[in-house]
């Protein structure tokens, strides 16, 4: 089955203790698509600039993602600028510009609006409703969101969360949606809301599913070395997702697995710069280190 991939497509400029990379490929649908190629067609949603290098787009290509919802407009491609600290778990944005995303309401080609399988990637809740609108009964939608949106466009995402099968959001960004701190009485609180499934992400302490089976808490791969923390929620929730659109039977029957597919995939995109690494993995990278991950976890 086929996934629907909707977010931002951008640029990100990123400074590290130890290194600087200008414009490199990113955005959260750049991230959770190509985590989503290796287990089946993303079909991607999201607007670049006249500024966005050709290499980029025959990195789309590589993968296999069906491109007929990628709009080139005129204007500059949304552009982020962030440094990290020493302790990678610390950032600060230095630049946001929007540029052609800012006033984007895409139409999504006929084809895609029956697509079973739909990833709502981070990006703006009214967005996000606008690309809902247009499918036909979907199997599955989950969507990722950030502070900033709960920040800003809160109304927005609370009239979401209620068409959402599961919602993707961090520890602390659980806490404030709910205003609750500890993350498993903040839980019960966020289903109140609409979600039927809740996924926690806890950074390099894994993560956290909630459904109607109960909780579920998944381990992050262990890394020895971070080099750019930069889009691993995102590959996260790819990699998830692509791996759910390729099994079939029911997703709650597949969660847990995809959980730990998305954990493998976003340890991979720590270790480079962007997508440098993700984009570069085999599916035997993939099975092994999965495997490694699956014997940590048994007792």
């Amino acid at each position: 089955m086929s996934l629907l991939v909707v977010g931002t497509t951008a640029l990100d400029s990123i400074k590290t203790p130890r290194a600087e990379n200008p414009r490199l490929l990113g955005g959260s649908a750049s991230h959770a698509a190509v985590a989503a190629s290796y287990f089946t067609t993303p079909h991607l949603v999201g607007a670049v600039g006249d500024d966005f290098p050709r290499k980029y787009i025959n990195l789309y290509r590589r993968h296999g993602l069906d491109l007929a919802g990628l709009e080139r407009l005129a204007g500059q491609t949304f552009h982020w600028s962030g440094e990290y600290e020493l302790n990678m778990n610390r950032r600060r944005t230095l630049d946001t510009v929007l540029g052609v995303i800012e006033n984007f309401s895409p139409t999504l080609p006929p084809a895609y609006t029956r697509l079973p399988y739909v990833l709502l990637a981070n990006i703006a809740p009214d967005l996000q409703s606008h690309v809902l609108d247009q499918m036909r009964r979907p199997k599955f939608v989950v969507a990722d969101t950030m502070d900033l949106w709960l920040n800003i466009a809160r109304s927005a995402l609370l009239k979401l969360l209620p068409r959402l099968d599961c919602l993707v959001l961090n520890d602390t960004e659980a806490a404030q949606l709910v205003e609750e701190e500890n993350v498993i009485a903040a839980l019960p609180r966020i289903h109140r809301l609409g979600p039927k499934y809740v996924i926690v992400k806890k950074g390099e302490h894994g993560s956290i599913l909630s459904g109607p089976k109960g909780l579920f808490i998944a381990p992050a791969y262990p890394l020895v070395k971070v080099v750019d923390p930069t889009g691993a929620g995102d590959s996260f929730v790819g990699g998830l997702m692509g791996h759910l659109a390729s099994q079939t039977g029911s997703p709650e029957n597949n969660l847990r697995a995809a959980i730990l597919q998305g954990s493998v995939i976003a340890s991979y995109c720590c270790e480079g710069f962007g997508l440098k690494k993700t984009d570069r993995l085999k599916t035997a990278d993939l099975s092994r280190r999965l495997r490694e991950l699956t014997r940590m976890v048994k007792w």
